[in-house]
């Protein structure tokens, strides 16, 4: 099975979906609460990769895992967020809001920290080779022009818009899951050989950046809904981008850079849902 043919479409549905939940007023919440949005996006575009730098360090991880793990830290906010955000009795607008933001600046933060990740990793040029052109122009393609469509449908035809997203908001997890589940069957004697060292990396990674946000949005006196929402976008990330870019034959064209995230997709579910339900019992 081509797992491309498969990766690709998901992450063009799952943009395409969160375009159909966006109207301009999310663009603009920048403006009426920059605290939180700031704090945020530092959280997941700032702290995200150095937390995963310095893991991938600890754990002395082999090349090619070591630019799996940038690469998740480096994707944007994941699209199930809003719903674990209403789950938390967190504040959905903000998710939605940050998720948005999030998938156009990692457009261009991606390809300037993946690049750096790639020379400090170690590996062969030969081996695990960054085109910066492709990877923009694939993210272009089937992030930013699938969020366009979708905020188009939703100005013209609202109804419709809504009815589409009632769907496909369903299918997000589901999806997600599913891709998961295609390459761990397709990669599962390296995982096997690697799960102790990639699983605690990503486990620790997931950990920290929750117990950081955490910390942040209490700094800067954020309020409860604020708070547990920063927390769910800074530890969710977009598992299906990670994998698309990885196994991509435009940009890594190796699936096995891609195993990180996987792993992290399956984690990060389960961390996240022991938080959801710690924060809805207080």
């Amino acid at each position: 099975m081509n797992s491309v043919l498969i990766v690709l479409p998901i992450l063009t549905i799952l943009m395409f979906d969160l375009g159909l939940q966006l109207t301009l007023k999310d663009f603009a919440l920048i403006f009426k609460r920059p605290k939180a949005i700031l704090v945020a996006l530092a959280g997941q575009i700032i702290l995200l990769p150095l937390l995963a730098f310095g893991l991938c360090e600890l754990f002395q991880l082999a090349s090619i895992f070591y630019v799996g793990m940038m690469l998740i830290a480096c994707c944007p906010g994941g699209s199930s967020s809003n719903v674990f955000s209403m789950i938390a009795k967190g504040d959905v607008a903000l998710s939605v809001s940050l998720t948005a933001l999030s998938s156009i600046i990692t457009l261009f933060t991606l390809p300037l920290i993946m690049t750096w990740a790639v020379n400090i990793s170690g590996a062969d040029a030969a081996a695990i080779h960054l085109p910066v052109g492709n990877l923009l122009k694939q993210n272009l393609l089937l992030m930013f022009l699938p969020i366009l469509i979708g905020i188009g449908i939703r100005y013209k035809l609202h109804n419709a818009a809504a009815a589409i997203d009632k769907v496909l908001s369903k299918c997000a997890f589901p999806l997600l899951m599913l891709l998961a589940a295609i390459f761990f069957i397709q990669h599962k004697t390296d995982i096997a050989q690697n799960i102790l060292s990639i699983g605690l990396c990503v486990t620790a990674l997931l950990i920290a950046c929750i117990l950081l946000a955490a910390l942040m949005a209490r700094l800067f006196r954020l309020d409860t809904k604020e708070k547990r929402t920063i927390v769910i976008e800074v530890g969710m990330q977009n598992a299906a981008q990670a994998i698309a870019i990885a196994s991509s034959p435009f940009v890594f064209n190796n699936s096995a850079i891609a195993i990180p995230a996987i792993v992290y997709a399956l984690m990060m579910n389960v961390v996240l849902l022991v938080y959801v339900a710690i924060v809805k019992r207080r």
